[in-house]
């Protein structure tokens, strides 16, 4: 008996620490519901922009982790590819909250969306997939993963992309600051409708292109089913919850660097796609360390796709319920460089394995994009 009250203390001793992040995470929401008026005072000073901005920002950053983390738990229980589902599922729902509340804050920026989205689609196609090829490469030589599976997700992201950030820079509404009632509402149902078609495939009949091949059939185990499963998806919504606050507050001082101190407008769409593409990042890189990049590259194609097939319809339906104007259409120059991406994304995961050369090819591109926002 002593042994088992023992091993509960140790068991909560534990996960006191492991979730030491969610009191911090709590007492700042609770802050920013009881002053936040007086703290939004500080934004005109230089140290209390700091101050706001970086504090908000690893709060929201570190709580968005613990989510992926719990995500990662819930994985195991639950099996591929219902894990990286509910990965991905986690932060587009992160990912609309926090353009929507930046969105809504201040002046009006119809372009917050494109450059979150195109953002997106830049630190996960390039940043992403280079880090991982390049450090798993690293250890290894090559590594392989299931080509139907890659095939399957890049058959929907390249037609998405272009028809949500391309096309609408060349209809006849695009110098009109917005997209046509008509264009909105195809634009929803095909990125919807796909995405639904697509998630069909991955959870029905055709659940095997998206696992290893070889690997032995994923079944949930039981003490993660009994027991931890419960508390792990409590555990998500926990750090949810205040991060779908804290977003709100968070738009302020991005919309004082843009506004006032006249940063680039690109840049509030890097901060949120940081916020957004960082886990999903991290649990792709560990992926491919562990040499299971079938797993990594469920997670970064999968972040692509759920935010062009989820987010733009999202954004697409609040804009017109709310009235805030939003334009999708990129620049010639971000055309350029989304087209290059795909191109090399296409030529990546054309053969069923990987090698050093691909991933520093994409971090090469990476590179480019961050030097665009810095000279724009």
């Amino acid at each position: 008996m002593n042994m088992e009250v023992q091993s509960r203390h140790l068991d909560l001793l534990h996960l006191a620490r492991q979730e030491r992040l969610l009191p911090l995470t709590v007492l700042t929401a609770v802050l920013f519901f009881a002053y936040g008026d007086r703290l939004s005072t500080l934004l005109v000073h230089p140290m209390g922009l700091g101050l706001l901005f970086f504090w908000l920002f690893f709060v929201i950053l570190g709580s968005a982790l613990s989510v992926a983390r719990h995500a990662e738990q819930l994985a195991e229980g639950l099996g591929e590819p219902y894990g990286t589902l509910i990965l991905t599922l986690t932060i587009t729902t992160i990912e609309v909250v926090a353009i929507s509340a930046v969105m809504f804050h201040g002046e009006n920026n119809p372009t917050l969306v494109r450059d979150t989205l195109f953002a997106v689609v830049m630190i996960i196609l390039n940043g992403m997939v280079g880090l991982s090829l390049l450090l798993g490469a690293w250890r290894r030589p090559e590594q392989r993963y299931n080509l139907q599976g890659a095939n399957a997700y890049l058959g929907l992201i390249v037609p998405l992309a272009t028809l949500s950030l391309i096309l609408p820079e060349f209809t006849t509404d695009a110098s009109a600051q917005g997209l046509s009632l008509t264009h909105q509402r195809v634009l929803i149902l095909t990125s919807a409708g796909l995405y639904g078609t697509f998630l069909l495939l991955q959870t029905g009949r055709h659940r095997l292109y998206f696992k290893q091949r070889g690997a032995a059939d994923e079944t949930p185990s039981q003490a993660t089913t009994e027991g931890s499963l419960t508390l792990h998806t409590a555990l998500l919504f926990a750090y949810m919850i205040p991060i779908v606050y804290l977003v709100e507050h968070f738009a302020k001082p991005i919309d004082f660097v843009i506004e006032t101190l006249r940063a680039p407008t690109a840049l509030g769409g890097l901060v949120m796609a940081v916020l957004v593409a960082t886990p999903e990042a991290i649990s792709a890189v560990r992926a491919a360390l562990a040499d299971q990049l079938q797993r990594s590259i469920n997670i970064f194609l999968g972040s692509v796709l759920s935010t062009i097939g989820l987010t733009v319809p999202a954004m697409l339906a609040i804009s017109h319920f709310s009235g805030h104007g939003i334009v999708l259409g990129l620049g010639r120059t971000e055309t350029i460089m989304l087209v290059l991406t795909l191109a090399l994304s296409m030529i990546t995961f054309a053969s069923g394995r990987t090698n050093l050369m691909q991933g520093a090819v994409h971090l090469v591109l990476f590179g480019t994009y961050l030097i665009l926002i810095v000279e724009g």
